[in-house]
Order: structure tokens, then sequence, then C-alpha cells
């Protein structure tokens, strides 16, 4: 008997020095998708296009109904969702030159920042990514990454016979991309399964932006979509601040192109987490699923983002991206939020989840705020305004409210989102609204004043490391 109880205490003691005794720190894998509105989801409403894997992912956690980016192009968004700062702080303000990612000029935008990758790493994790980087000398690992497999450009022209980047040299892959990026996603977590890792799987699909859009569809959900009526692509007159994407108003051969890419997104978040559960890492691996920024495909006779407009856009659907979070056991299923909230709030969010909310970078201070007790089921004090900035134009949203401010003259825009939220009636300039107007401005040029880095500030003469298209 006292032997019996010797034992139990030595292997007690011996299990409490032994790393195997705590629980494994959490896994991340964060899956980004490009240009993607959450609209186009079937989690989010849509019946048209078949996405059940990222619904089971929704219902299986938390989805949040009004997460916004903070501008509506890649590079910016990307930069944002790893460091936690807003264009004006990390000076990418739109997508970025080519000859900035390959070539003698290419080098590393993050480079000045304590990005998510280096604090994860810097936490004992191994980082890789698999698919699009588009933030600068894409041929070299960086930001804490060891695994590096992505391609050498921002833009899509095509899914298949492309150029990527892996092992430090550019090769032609024949096949599907989307696929690409799944598989080699999954080597890298069956690589790193018994230490904690995070995996940026970062898709550069459904893209539904350029010539390709007019191309048929080639993978295995392409004959599906082929003649579907789309009753969830409005067709309307073509907005008078369409720039560019005209040709694919109301074209049905674009229609089935997206929503053919989103569901070959679909089909990879499947794998993954299917690779999870294989492997045993269900619960301790946090998955996040977002997109870069949100995406128009026909909503008031817009069809893109805010850099196909002139003047920029800024409207609520260019903003909305889908953002999910799933861990079992440690996020409850079958839950919605309704807070807006930003993607420069997910570094914060993130680290916090993660146990890691001491070593969010303080220099230079992100506007993002932790919302992880949510994700928790606590409750949460929240304020439900963000803010949105592409070069010279700049956005506040509230809970009823959205003004838009444009340097140096206009044209501004101001929106009842409570009795108007399809954004179609502008308040601005109207007699009864200047107080509300004022006031709005008044926030939005407080907020820029306290976060903008001088040398990033586009509105007081600051510059972008991105070619600017408006200026």
């Amino acid at each position: 008997m006292h032997f019996t109880r010797l034992l139990v205490v030595v292997l007690a003691s011996l299990g409490a020095l032994s790393p195997l005794a705590h629980a494994a720190q959490p896994n991340l894998v964060f899956i980004l998708t490009d240009n993607q509105g959450a609209w186009t989801l079937g989690c989010y409403g849509n019946t048209d296009i078949r996405t059940p894997h990222i619904d089971r992912l929704a219902a299986e956690g938390i989805r949040f109904t009004r997460a916004l980016s903070s501008n509506p192009v890649c590079s910016p968004t990307r930069a944002t969702f790893l460091t936690g700062l807003i264009p004006s702080q990390h000076g990418v303000h739109s997508f970025l030159d080519p000859k900035f990612m390959m070539g003698p000029q290419a080098y590393n935008t993050l480079a000045e920042f304590t990005s998510l990758g280096e604090v994860l790493r810097d936490a004992g994790y191994t980082c890789g990514l698999s698919g699009k980087w588009h933030l600068g000398a894409n041929l070299t690992p960086s930001e804490g990454f060891s695994f590096w497999v992505t391609k050498p450009d921002g833009s899509t022209r095509e899914f298949y016979d492309q150029d990527i980047i892996e092992d430090g040299r550019v090769r032609k892959e024949s096949g599907y991309t989307t696929d690409l990026w799944t598989r080699k996603g999954i080597h890298f977590i069956e690589q790193n399964k018994a230490r904690p890792f995070f995996l940026f799987l970062s898709y550069n699909g459904p893209y539904s932006l350029g010539q390709l859009m007019l191309n048929p569809a080639r993978n295995r959900h392409a004959e599906f979509y082929k003649g579907k009526p789309f009753a969830s692509f409005p067709r309307d007159a073509m907005h008078p601040w369409q720039h560019a994407n005209k040709q694919f108003h109301n074209a049905q051969a674009a229609m089935e192109r997206v929503a053919a890419e989103t569901s070959g997104v679909d089909d990879g978040v499947g794998e993954i987490m299917a690779t999870l559960k294989r492997l045993g890492l269900d619960e301790n691996t946090l998955v996040v699923y977002a997109a870069d920024q949100g995406w128009m495909g026909g909503q008031n006779g817009m069809w893109g983002m805010g850099d196909h407009f002139r003047p920029i856009g800024a409207h609520d659907l260019m903003m909305q991206i889908p953002l999910l979070f799933r861990q079992p056991g440690r996020i409850p299923a079958s839950r919605t939020n309704d807070f807006l909230v930003s993607n420069y709030d997910f570094f914060p969010t993130v680290l916090s989840q993660l146990g890691l909310g001491d070593k969010m970078p303080q220099k230079p201070k992100s506007p993002g705020r932790d919302f992880s007790a949510v994700l928790r089921g606590e409750k949460l004090p929240w304020d439900n305004t963000v803010f949105y900035e592409m070069e010279s134009c700049r956005a506040i949203r509230t809970d009823d409210w959205k003004y838009v401010a444009r340097f140096p003259s206009g044209p501004n825009e101001l929106y009842d989102m409570k009795a108007d939220p399809r954004e179609r009636v502008n308040l601005f300039g109207q007699p009864g609204t200047e107080a509300k107007r004022d006031e709005l401005s008044k926030r939005l040029d407080a907020f820029f004043h306290q976060h903008a880095d001088p040398q990033y500030d586009v509105w007081n003469g600051g510059r972008s490391k991105a070619s600017r298209l408006v200026k």
C-alpha cells in the first residue's frame, strides 16, 4: 500500500516536470482568401454557391456578421492582418508593385514591424506559408516563416499552368493552384504535427477579378454552375463611378467563374479540416477563416472593390469579409456575433486566444482591440466603430451611420445605415444632417491623428510603399 502511494507520488512528480504533462500550445491555421465578399458563402445566406465545408466551420464555431476590412485591396489588408496596423501606419496603401516582389528592387514591406509569424516563431512555433504573399521579396522566406511556398506576383491571371515559388526557385505548376496550396498546407501540418505550428494558408482564390472571369472554369464544380440563374448576383444598371471591371456586369460567365472558384476554395477547407481530425489535432488547433477584403458582384450596379471605382469606393460590401473562428472545447459552437470588428482587431485577438496576449507588439501601437473573450462565450463591452482608408479616401462606420471623406475636395458621403443599409441615398449636404456629419468627421480625424505615422499619412503629405492610384 505504501509502495503504491509512493509510486503514485513519484510518477506525479515526474509528470509535473514533463512538458507532456501540460496542455500543448494551441496550433493556428489561418485561412485567408482573395477578394471574397461574405455574401458569397452559404453561412452568410448565399443559396447559389456550394460551400458546405466553410458552412460547417461556421456551425462548429463562431461567425462574425459584421466584420469589415480596413482597406479594399489585398496588399494593405494582408499587412494589417499580420501586423495589426492600418495602412497609414504600415505604409502599404494599395496593391504592391511587381518590381517590389521580384527582382533587384524587391524588399519585404513588413521588415520594420514585428508581425504575427515573428511573434509565434519566438514563442516556439514553426510557421509556414502556403499561397499568396504579395507583401514584397516573394522569393525569400520572411516574417518568421520557415516553410514558404508562394507565387511570384500578386494578381491572378489564371489558376492553371502558373508560376509558383518553392525551395527558393520559380517553377511552373501545371495543375490547379487552389489544390496546390491545400496540398502544401497539409504537408506542412503533417511535418509539424508533434510541435506547435502556424499555417498561413493564403489562397489566391476565388479572386473574382481580371480576364479570367470570362474564361470557363475548369475545376470539379464547373459543370454544376453552368447556366445557373444566380439570384444572389443582382442585375442592375452600372454605377456611374465604375472605373474598371465594366465587362463583368451582368455577365453569366463571370458569375459562374466566381461560384466555381469559391467552391474550389471550399474543397480545400474541407481537406484541411479532415487532416486536423485524422491527426488528432482538432481540439488543439484554432482555425480562422477570413478574406483579405470584401467584394461586390452587382449590388448597387457595382462589380469589384474600392480601387475599381473613381472616386475610390467605400461601400460596406467592399469591406465586409467572412470571419469565422473554430476550436472545439475552447470556442462554443453554433454562435454568431454582431459586433463591428475590423481586420486590425485580428492580431491582438488571436494572440490572446493562443495565450500570448502579452506578446502583442506595442511600437507602433495597434488600434486593434482584443475580442477573444467573445470567442470563449463571455460578455464583453464593445464600441461598434471601425475605420477604413485607401489613399485619399477615409471612412468611419458606426452602428447607425457611415461617413466617407475624400481628400482634399470630396465627394463625401453620409449614410443612415439603419434606414438605408444598401447605401442608396447619400445624405451628405442634406439639411438636418450637419450635426451628425460634423460629429463623425471629428471622430474620423481624431482616429487618424492618433494612429497615423506622419511618413505614411497620405492626407498630410506622407508616402505610400505602393504606387498611388489616386493622387
